[in-house]
This record gives C-alpha cells, sequence and structure tokens, in this order.
C-alpha cells in the first residue's frame, strides 16, 4: 500500500522551515502550508463552474506537487521558481531519481509514471495545476500576514508584501480567488482551517518533529488517498476518501483538540463534546460556504440523520445517507462511497508514526510510549480491511525506524 521511506518523506515537511529569514511569533511549516493549500484548492474547485473540475486530477496534481517540494526542502519558492525557468529538465531528472525507490512499486509502477508525465508536461491537469497554484499563493499570502507583524522594522518588508498583494492578480480568473480577495464570507473559512496550525497534535507531551493538527489531517488524507489507490476505488470514492480525511478535524478550529484519553475516559463526555460540536459546525463554519456546496460538505464531515456526527462512518450517498458495512459492493461513482473505518485506521496510523518518530529522534515519553501501544492495539484489532493491512504497516515502521 505504502513504504516507510515515502511516509517519512512527507513527514519530513514538518521540519521544512518557511519564511525562516524573518522574524516569525509561530513556527511555520512546509506541511502546514500544503494542508491550507489543499484545503483552499478544494473551495476554489468547487466554486469554478460544475464538471470544469476534474477533483481526482487536482488531488493527484497537489500530491505530485508535494513530492517535488519535499526533494527540494532547501531552496527558497522564489528561487525555485527562477531555477525552474533555467534548469527544469535537470532538477526534475534529480527529482526523479531521488523518488524513484519511494513510488516505482505503487500502482505496480503507473503513479511513478504519471508523476514523470505532470513534471515534465506542463499541460497535464492543467486547470487543476493552475487552481493549485492559486491555492499555494493563498496559503503563503495568510501565512505572510503573520510575518508581516512581527517584521515591519525591516527595510525590505514593504516591498515584500507590495509583491505578495500584486500576485493576486495573476488568479483573478477564478471567482473564488476574487471573493477571498474581498474578504467575502468564504475567506472566513479559510481563516478557520488555517489557525488549525496553531494547535498541536499531542499537546501535553515534547515531540520532534512537532505537528499541528492542519499537518495531521493532510498526512491522513494522503493516507486515505493511497489507500484508495491500493484497492482501485472508483474516481468518486477515492475524492471522497481524501476530502474526508482532509476535513476530519476540521471543527476542532472551533473546540480545540481533546485528547483522547480525556474524551472516551469520562462517561458520556465524548456525547456532549460531539453535540457541542455539530452546534458549533452549524453556526460557525455552515453559513459560509456556498449554497451549492452544503450538502456535499455536510456529508464529508460526517454529518447525518437528526444531529448525528461520524466522520468515519462507512457510507454511500446515493438519494439519502446510509450507512453501509462492506463498501467495496459500491464502487462505483453513483454511490459517493466513504471507506470510513479504513480512514479511522488511516488516523491511528498518522497518530502512531507521530509517536514513533519522536522516539525515534530520542524525544519520548511515558506519554508518547504508552499512546504509540495503545494504537498499536487498535490497529492490530482493526487495522486489516480486505487486503489492506494497516497493523502489517505499523509493524513495518517499528521497524524502519528502529523502535
Amino acid at each position: 500500500m505504502l513504504n516507510p521511506k515515502l511516509i517519512e518523506q512527507f513527514f519530513g515537511a514538518a521540519s521544512i522551515q518557511r519564511w525562516n529569514d524573518y522574524p516569525r511569533m509561530v513556527e511555520l511549516v512546509e506541511l502546514d502550508k500544503q494542508a491550507h493549500k489543499f484545503i483552499i484548492a478544494y473551495f476554489i474547485a468547487k466554486m469554478e463552474p460544475e464538471g470544469s473540475v476534474n477533483m481526482r486530477s487536482l488531488i493527484e496534481a497537489g500530491i505530485f506537487e508535494f513530492l517535488r517540494r519535499v526533494v527540494v526542502t532547501d531552496i527558497r519558492p522564489d528561487v525555485f521558481r527562477k531555477a525552474l525557468q533555467k534548469k527544469e529538465k535537470e532538477i526534475n531528472s534529480w527529482v526523479l531519481s531521488q523518488l524513484y525507490d519511494s513510488l516505482s512499486e505503487i500502482e505496480g509502477g503507473a503513479f511513478y509514471q504519471r508523476f514523470e508525465t505532470y513534471i515534465n508536461d506542463n499541460s497535464m491537469y492543467k486547470k487543476e495545476r493552475f487552481i493549485l497554484k492559486a491555492a499555494s499563493y493563498m496559503a503563503t499570502r495568510w501565512e505572510f500576514s503573520i510575518v508581516y507583524q512581527t517584521s515591519q522594522f525591516l527595510s525590505n518588508i514593504d516591498r515584500v508584501k507590495e509583491a505578495v498583494e500584486e500576485e493576486i492578480e495573476d488568479y483573478y480568473e477564478l471567482i473564488s480567488v476574487r471573493k477571498m480577495a474581498m474578504n467575502k464570507k468564504i475567506s472566513k473559512i479559510v481563516d478557520l482551517s488555517g489557525r488549525l496550525r496553531f494547535q498541536k497534535r499531542w499537546a501535553q507531551t515534547p515531540r520532534i518533529p512537532e505537528t499541528s493538527v492542519l499537518g495531521h489531517m493532510l498526512i491522513v488524507a494522503i493516507l486515505g488517498y493511497f489507500y484508495s489507490l491500493f484497492i482501485k476505488a472508483c474516481d468518486q470514492r477515492l475524492v471522497n476518501n481524501f476530502f474526508c480525511a482532509l476535513f476530519h478535524d476540521f471543527p476542532e478550529a472551533l473546540t480545540r483538540d481533546i485528547i483522547s484519553p480525556v474524551k472516551y475516559s469520562v462517561s458520556g463526555l465524548d456525547d456532549i463534546i460531539s453535540e457541542f460540536e455539530i452546534k458549533m459546525i452549524e453556526e460557525e463554519i455552515l453559513p459560509y460556504l456556498p449554497e451549492g456546496l452544503l450538502k456535499e460538505f455536510k456529508y464529508l464531515l460526517g454529518l447525518y440523520g437528526d444531529h448525528q456526527k461520524n466522520e468515519f462512518l462507512n457510507r454511500i450517498y446515493e438519494q439519502e445517507i446510509e450507512a453501509v458495512e462492506d463498501v467495496s459492493l459500491y464502487n462505483e461513482d453513483k454511490f459517493n462511497a466513504i471507506d470510513g473505518k479504513a480512514l479511522k485506521n488511516c488516523d491511528n496510523l498518522a497518530a502512531f508514526i507521530e509517536a514513533t518518530l519522536s522516539i525515534s529522534h530520542g524525544v519520548k515519553s511515558k506519554e508518547l510510549i504508552q499512546g504509540k501501544e495503545h494504537i498499536l492495539k487498535k490497529l492490530k484489532e482493526k487495522g486489516k480491511i480486505g487486503k489492506a493491512d494497516f497493523y502489517g504497516l505499523a509493524v513495518e515502521l517499528e521497524e524502519y525506524f528502529g523502535v
């Protein structure tokens, strides 16, 4: 399904500092930027004319861009763009060589071949690529608003600000970008999602690398994407799995990340939290969405029935939302299937990797060690779905990281 080396490369983005030549009030890392970019890209795509954007291609192009970025870690984005203008072929060849071992076995080599085509052919996924560029710019612009607060004493900061603001004109053909620029309702969702980078995972224990709730959401989405490839999911099922995972912790922007031992050890507390989450979603998120997106977004968040919520429910949505045991029986676009139980395993696996990575770096605590063992036990009990073995991958990761 996936190999440990590729997973390590994705998590490496949590250690890539952004704007590190400017004073910052908070750490800004590449993993969070990429997660924010994917969220913004989703809303941009959904506000374009229906059928004009291929969502599966959007996801794949975004993952391709992310892969290239985690390889080219030490070059500033503006310098990288200039380098590509003169040495694009050579840089792309080097990137491909660095990722061959990690990617060559996925889909029997088909994924790597698409990646190779993508970075060598700028016409592939053309509109999706443009949307991702716009989303990347909007995420950078959001970051810069933080950097600017602590950098106003620098002599060139206003020149940088001017350049950032001017770039928005390159994407004005996208209606959502114009609305975000004018601070319309959708910009509130962009702002809310961006704030998830300030909420740290495993907040009660030191850990390296630190990861935010926002970055965690993207890791779970990527794991969900590769799971979907592995099971040969239809297009709509793959797209639903990715975005369900990407937004699975989105309500925590309103409620904060409540750690599982607290959430589940006090009888009835989980129900109270879930009820409050639904109320906050209805008051603080749904009113700011485009009208035509409400049903789909509620479905992705796991809202169904009479004030019920379970983002990790196996479900389909043809005429109405229906819980199902075996999602593989509904592997057609018309069923709008979501592999909730598999995504829960992706969520657990991401948490397991967060703990395992830190322990492998020598930063460990009783909470991390116990948490890792507890998650491993859960994966052993429920981590095998069809031919996908999340527990087996966790064991392989333990061996790879030497813990």
